[in-house]
């Protein structure tokens, strides 16, 4: 069963999407990536919940959770985590791109928070790194564009790839992404340094990496096993930067018998 709810954490509303699973499971709470509000997790979060007790996170500044004049930096974003994990009863953390990158924050500020760390593809980007793949018209024209009221086939210029039910929820949900929290959230691929903060994970980790894409290449790889060799890393076949969306049996198997 699936259902949402209000909580005040760090000093705003957090709305999160529960999808309980199995009496006594681990608790996971799930953050999604930059524009991607809580509900477009659903599909993925249904299964998850075979194995874990979901809660999907909409990260302030997207989908029904507080928005407007915040601060919407990593930092503010962790503290987010921290905040909920501590209403909680210790739960992993999941991250996809720019919630991994938030969960490895939310580790260096308070290591306790959390039992685990599930990191998918997190943005490798940062000072003196190369670019994220993704470039910001991509982001920023499709909101102005939501905004504006669009449809499936509007949305299909921008993920080709997608079903039409998942391109029916981004056209409904991407009008819900504060232009400027996302705006501060790309800048931040650029400007903040995760790097310095993977060695600081102890706890149960694991880096899943999208095999079609190269937000998270080799080098990438060469790195964090250097930075933080406890990390363990598995790569999805056949799927590019949104891996459940690509290839969802994929994910599932990389992510599903992971214990903290």
């Amino acid at each position: 069963m699936a259902f949402g709810y209000n909580t005040r954490a760090n000093g705003i509303r957090q709305h999160l999407i529960r999808h309980e699973g199995p009496e006594g499971a681990p608790e996971l709470l799930l953050i999604p990536g930059i524009t991607s509000p809580a509900i477009t997790w659903g599909f993925v979060a249904e299964r998850l919940a075979e194995r874990f007790d979901v809660h999907v996170l909409d990260v302030r500044g997207r989908g029904l959770s507080e928005t407007g004049d915040l601060d919407y930096t990593l930092d503010a974003m962790a503290d987010d985590a921290i905040a909920l994990a501590h209403q909680m009863n210790n739960p992993i953390i999941m991250g996809h791109s720019m919630g991994a990158r938030t969960a490895i924050r939310a580790n260096a500020r308070d290591p306790e928070a959390f039992a685990g760390f599930l990191l998918v593809d997190p943005p490798m980007s940062g000072p003196m790194r190369r670019a994220y793949p993704s470039k910001w018209p991509w982001y920023g024209d499709s909101i102005v564009m939501a905004a504006k009221g669009c449809s499936i086939e509007d949305m299909r210029a921008y993920c080709p790839t997608w079903t039409d039910e998942q391109l029916a929820l981004r056209a409904e949900w991407l009008h819900t992404c504060h232009w400027g929290a996302i705006r501060i959230a790309f800048d931040g691929f650029h400007t903040d340094d995760i790097h310095q903060d993977i060695p600081k994970i102890a706890k149960p980790a694991r880096l899943v990496i999208a095999g079609g894409a190269t937000v998270v290449d080799a080098d990438d790889q060469a790195e964090v096993a250097k930075l933080n060799p406890g990390i363990e890393q598995r790569i999805v076949p056949d799927a590019g930067h949104m891996i459940p969306w690509d290839n969802l049996d994929g994910f599932l198997d990389a992510v599903l018998d992971f214990t903290a």
